[in-house]
């Protein structure tokens, strides 16, 4: 059975941003989306293994720090070479102000 984590408050994460979340061994990225929602994926990127949250990002896609291959951080769709491997994406909620990932 997934439990569900607190990542993080809902104001440590401006608009149209990202921030790195450790938990149990593994590492996330949180996404803070124009529209006020929040995305959950894996922490790394599927090609070069860079950390996600020091990337940037732009309406619903978040390229990657090291060689500017580029997902989709809503639905962890790659979106074209070098990357050709989805991100892992996990449900968000949010609860009394704190982002919820389950996991």
């Amino acid at each position: 059975m997934a439990d569900w984590v607190e990542a993080c408050a809902v104001d440590d994460i401006d608009e149209e941003d990202v921030i790195r979340f450790d938990h149990g061994g593994r590492t996330f990225a949180i996404y803070r989306s124009p529209d006020d929602e929040f995305f959950a994926t894996d922490g790394f990127c599927t090609h070069e293994k860079a950390h996600l949250a020091d990337g940037l990002v732009m309406d619903d896609i978040i390229e990657c720090p090291k060689h500017n291959g580029r997902f989709n951080y809503k639905t962890g769709q790659a979106k074209g070479a070098p990357v050709c491997v989805n991100l892992q994406t996990y449900p968000v909620k949010v609860e009394a102000g704190k982002v919820m990932i389950q996991i």
